[in-house]
């Protein structure tokens, strides 16, 4: 018989949340970026990302660290997921993932270049 409670997706995804950290063997730095990285990756909404705040204050994670993720995975999932996954992370974790305004003129006439040629 299941066990009541008042949050129980939230138990649930705390129950599947700690077995996973069980059985993984990674460092929690690892784990956490990870984490970080798969959720950019299906485009998750900001909410996910508050799950990772604690183990990331605990795991002394850097804004650095995160931005490296996010560059690593740039590649692979597209420029619009790591955006998107930028605006959520700061949403989520509380700091700014740098994006600054040259930076972001320079991303946005890139990408037009790009479309102007694919038509």
């Amino acid at each position: 018989m299941a066990t009541t409670s008042d949050a129980p997706v939230l138990d649930t995804l705390a129950a599947m949340t700690i077995d996973s950290i069980e059985r993984c063997g990674m460092d929690e730095g690892t784990l956490i970026l990870t984490r970080i990285a798969a959720l950019a990756a299906m485009d998750a909404p900001a909410i996910s990302y508050l799950a990772h705040v604690d183990p990331a204050i605990k795991a002394n994670l850097t804004l650095e660290q995160v931005q490296d993720v996010l560059v690593a995975i740039a590649p692979v999932v597209g420029t619009a997921r790591v955006m998107a996954a930028a605006g959520h992370i700061t949403e989520a974790l509380g700091f700014a993932v740098a994006v600054d305004e040259s930076g972001a003129e320079a991303f946005a006439e890139a990408e037009a270049r790009t479309r102007s040629k694919s038509s």
